[in-house]
């Protein structure tokens, strides 16, 4: 059965998503700018970051707070 986890509003929303959606919404030069890691400024790829991030959870942490943030301010990610 599936848990449910009402105080998580990631939940059900995969990493690859939220990548994804921030990189078209920003472009990766601007994500690098936001966000110092090398996988968004040196051969940036959707494959290469999500691999990186989910192996470095502080990294993964920062990508999903710029996330939020933007879903609380109600800017409209495509």
């Amino acid at each position: 059965m599936a848990e449910q986890q009402p105080n998580n509003p990631l939940h059900g929303i995969t990493l690859e998503t939220i990548l994804v959606k921030l990189v078209e919404f920003y472009g990766w030069e601007e994500m690098g700018q936001l966000i110092e890691i090398n996988c968004f400024n040196i051969n940036p790829s959707i494959a290469s970051s999500l691999k990186f991030l989910r192996r470095t959870p502080w990294a993964r942490r920062k990508v999903e707070e710029l996330y939020l943030h933007h879903c609380s301010l109600a800017v409209p990610i495509p």
